[in-house]
């Protein structure tokens, strides 16, 4: 199995436990006199085997992030350290832009005003570059992940 595959079948199982845990709790209390929907037993029966499978995808897809080479000089899992930490900067450079640019309508010049400290335009900018980054970053990790087999 690729990597690629071991990410979407990870992804698949996770939508999968999302669910029990709403399915469970449908069947986790019923009105006196009346059956559950399911039965729970049988649904976390169902919640251990769905667990158990997560748990040993993240375990190999962790392995295999750990002992790949990403473009000669580290790790994958390296790689997608830098790719989330250059995510989370432009997501804070966009939210501290995004602060800095709501408009304060002032009906009296007795209001007060308010003034941007930062260079919006400079924050667009290196947003751009940031994105930049990420997009390129991102799209050789997607390639090298299929290529990639899964190690055991």
């Amino acid at each position: 199995m690729k990597l690629a595959e071991a990410l979407i079948v990870r992804s698949d199982v996770q939508k999968r436990i999302e669910q029990m845990k709403v399915r469970l709790s449908r069947s986790a209390k019923v009105q006196e006199g009346e059956k559950p929907p399911e039965r729970p037993n049988e649904l976390l029966k169902e919640m251990g085997h769905l667990l158990t499978e997560l748990n040993v995808l993240i375990k190999r897809i962790n392995r295999t992030n750990s002992q790949v080479i990403f473009e000669n000089e580290t790790t994958l899992a390296d790689a997608l350290a830098d790719r989330d930490t250059l995510g989370l900067r432009r997501n804070i450079l966009n939210e501290l832009m995004h602060t800095a640019s709501i408009k304060q309508d002032r009906y009296t010049k007795s209001e007060v005003r308010f003034l941007a400290t930062v260079n919006i335009g400079t924050l667009q900018e290196e947003m751009d570059h940031l994105a930049k980054t990420y997009r390129e970053l991102d799209t050789r990790i997607q390639e090298l992940n299929w290529k990639t087999d899964l190690v055991d």
